[in-house]
């Protein structure tokens, strides 16, 4: 078996160690005897294929990095929604999950979005920066990361990522992080996310398996002490 991963902008969006996400699912694959392909895709590479890639990584940026990326993007709005519809697994953080809706309005305009989910972002006064712990009805374990984003996402009715125990979430206010959709998980959680949320980066990895093989797929258990007692840590420094 073989896993072909697309790193997305790694030369902008990197804020809080995303690439870390990368290492991680590689990692994960290797344990398991599962050869891994990293390919990555800068703003100096001319363009991206993804008719054999399984998964999709975006990172998070600053507004101006997003708004260089964000043009980028668009010129592949159409072969990515294909991607997406077809079952194809994406992870997008902060920046990266703005993008995935309708607009992301700032101060300095608006970012026209990949319309792949219906969702929406506004730049609001006041950052939203803490740790956070969400409960998601995908995993047994807690979902843990860390936030810090000005813009507040609006999901509509679609499946949030998980309900915040601890933190703020998409805006501040629902009470819900994140967006699923398909096989795609947009979230705001930095950190990076994998490492900590070792179910996460494994539902990931079923799910590009079971796309690509055409069977459901039990992956064989690791042994994730550190990475259980690391999120443990964070549940329960910040749960009561």
């Amino acid at each position: 078996m073989k896993i072909k991963i697309l790193h997305l902008y790694p030369d902008l969006l990197n804020l809080y160690g995303d690439r870390g996400n990368i290492e991680c699912m590689r990692k994960r694959l290797m344990w398991r005897g599962i050869d891994a392909e990293v390919v990555t895709y800068t703003c100096e590479d001319s363009g991206f294929d993804l008719s054999d890639v399984d998964i999709v990584f975006i990172g998070g940026g600053s507004d101006r990095e997003q708004k260089i990326v964000c043009h980028r993007l668009l010129e592949h709005k159409d072969e990515i929604r294909n991607y997406v519809e077809d079952n194809g697994v994406l992870v997008a953080v902060c920046g990266g999950y703005q993008l995935l809706g309708d607009y992301y309005q700032t101060d300095e305009g608006r970012m026209e979005g990949l319309h792949l989910v219906k969702l929406h972002t506004e730049q609001k006064p006041g950052r939203l920066i803490s740790n956070i712990v969400l409960k998601s009805d995908l995993f047994d374990m807690p979902v843990v990361g860390f936030e810090n984003h000005g813009g507040r996402t609006d999901i509509g009715d679609n499946q949030p990522f998980g309900k915040v125990l601890y933190g703020s979430g998409n805006d501040g206010e629902s009470g819900y992080e994140g967006i699923v959709y398909k096989h795609v998980i947009g979230t705001y959680l930095h950190g990076p996310l994998l490492p900590k949320n070792p179910q996460v980066c494994d539902w990931l990895i079923e799910k590009a398996l079971e796309r690509k093989y055409g069977e459901e797929i039990k992956l064989q258990p690791l042994d994730d002490q550190e990475e259980k007692e690391a999120n443990a840590y964070i549940v329960n420094r910040f749960v009561k």
